[in-house]
């Protein structure tokens, strides 16, 4: 595997490495000793796949507060999707920035999302589907969300929103949880 970091520090692009031959290709996609060499967070407590109908549709932009605050291997196995992440660590000198990577059926590529980050992406092709491995349980009493439109966080995104769920519709604004949002993920109650 091909680690790169991205500017927000511990998140990762993980391209695969492609062992070719007469049969067509064969690649290692998670290996614990590789991700713990590279300060990654090793853990697989859950594998999840979605499946997302029309391009367009948006999912996001999701986080577990600690102590179930979340690392993700993201993939998408068919069609396209533009994948988002936010740091969310107060005390990280990249807080409330981004990057946006595209992940799609032909370049295999994943993205290692930290603990402390919202997460989300929009599907750019019809029929497109993505795999998940997170290292936390889902515990719905520490879930957040921001709003994918919230002209705080100034992303954007390439389509026209075409679905989006209305609890994801529904977060507020960060102006309104902000605090909240520092205070929660704080390292002081990451460490406790």
């Amino acid at each position: 595997m091909i680690f790169t970091e991205t500017k927000l520090q511990g998140a990762f692009i993980i391209d695969i490495e492609r062992r070719v031959d007469e049969r067509g290709f064969f690649a290692r996609t998670f290996c614990q000793h590789e991700f713990r060499d590279h300060g990654l967070k090793p853990i697989i407590a859950q594998a999840n796949i979605a499946s997302n109908h029309k391009k367009g549709t948006l999912r996001g932009m999701h986080f577990q507060y600690p102590p179930m605050a979340e690392t993700k291997l993201v993939r998408c196995t068919r069609g396209a999707i533009l994948d988002i992440i936010v740091d969310l660590r107060p005390e990280s000198e990249t807080y409330l920035q981004h990057i946006a990577v595209e992940l799609n059926e032909e370049n295999m590529r994943a993205l290692y999302v930290p603990e402390r980050f919202a997460h989300g992406y929009q599907a750019l092709r019809d029929g497109t589907d993505t795999s998940y491995q997170v290292g936390e349980f889902y515990a719905p009493s520490t879930e957040g969300g921001l709003r994918h439109d919230d002209p705080a966080l100034g992303l954007e995104w390439p389509l026209p929103v075409s679905v989006v769920s209305p609890k994801d519709q529904a977060f507020p604004p960060l102006r309104d949880i902000e605090g909240e949002l520092k205070r929660k993920m704080s390292l002081s109650l990451v460490a406790a």
